[in-house]
């Protein structure tokens, strides 16, 4: 269980090169590894509530997948799901971590999801919060049109600048706009003024309909692995729908439905959210198997 009233914990602020790029991370805590994997327009900014609690349970890992955030991008790098997985197993090689409890939240969970059918071995839990799935029909078509050839460099070159657009989509991602904390917009924001920061997303999306495809495909390799979902109500990007379906690929896995959250539980309600990740990796230890 997470403290009630943890003593602050030092997170260290380090980089490593992964395919001849930086790669930035955070890391804090001692015990079993514990890796965070962000959405698509989030980095390990989305873990400041997490990391000081889940700190005290596990030695946590949030890096900023590369050609997000503050991580570089290598040249031609190929943002498809299964290249992005392939890049978390060198990152967990390159800390030196052999086995993990793995939590990706939206296209971080699909990201996640792809990883443990890769090496089903290293990852002892998966917690999959709000991910991307084969069941959730939103962005699918957005997806198709913001990749379009002609579109993509119109947004990449007006996105950072619009601010009214920005805070418009990020207040469609809460359940109650009121729990948004000074700050937040700004620190999501802050790497999109970096040049061409949005390519990493434009062309996650130029393969999202194909890599939800294998995606599916690939489940039946993981459906072993003692797994939490994590869903809030009124997510506005992953339909909350399709969580019963994703539930269903797997063996022993548990649903939390937050009431009235939105699709960043982890910022709209980190007390609940933090509780219920804990309480899983208590319950589920897999240590004594």
């Amino acid at each position: 269980m997470a403290q009630s009233n943890p003593e602050a914990i030092p997170i260290e602020d380090l980089s490593i090169t992964l395919d001849g790029a930086r790669l930035r991370f955070l890391r804090a805590g001692s015990g079993p590894a514990l890796l965070l994997v962000h959405g698509l327009l989030g980095y390990s900014f989305s873990w400041r509530y997490v990391i000081p609690v889940l700190a005290h349970e596990a030695t946590v890992y949030a890096p900023d997948q590369l050609g997000a955030g503050f991580s570089d991008p290598p040249p031609g790098m190929n943002c498809c799901l299964h290249a992005c997985a392939e890049r978390l197993l060198r990152f967990m090689d390159a800390v030196g971590v052999s086995d993990c409890d793995l939590l990706g939240t939206s296209h971080g969970g699909a990201v996640a999801m792809m990883t443990a059918s890769l090496a089903p071995e290293r990852i002892r839990r998966l917690i999959l919060v709000d991910p991307v799935n084969p069941w959730s029909a939103r962005g699918k078509s957005l997806s198709v049109v913001l990749s379009n050839p002609v579109v993509a460099p119109v947004v990449r070159k007006l996105l950072p600048r619009l601010h009214p657009l920005r805070e418009f989509y990020f207040r469609r991602l809460y359940g109650d706009t009121r729990r948004i904390q000074p700050g937040t917009l700004e620190g999501y924001t802050k790497p999109l003024r970096r040049p061409g920061a949005l390519k990493y997303g434009l062309a996650v999306l130029r393969a999202w309909n194909k890599d939800l495809t294998e995606l599916e495909s690939v489940l039946p390799r993981i459906c072993d692995i003692p797994t939490l979902l994590i869903w809030g109500s009124l997510d506005a990007a992953v339909d909350p729908a399709s969580a019963g379906k994703l539930q269903a690929q797997f063996h022993d896995c548990r649903l939390v439905m937050m009431d009235g959250v939105g699709h960043l539980p982890y910022e709209e309600v980190p007390g609940e959210f933090n509780r219920a990740v804990a309480e899983f990796l208590s319950q589920h230890d897999v240590s004594a198997d």
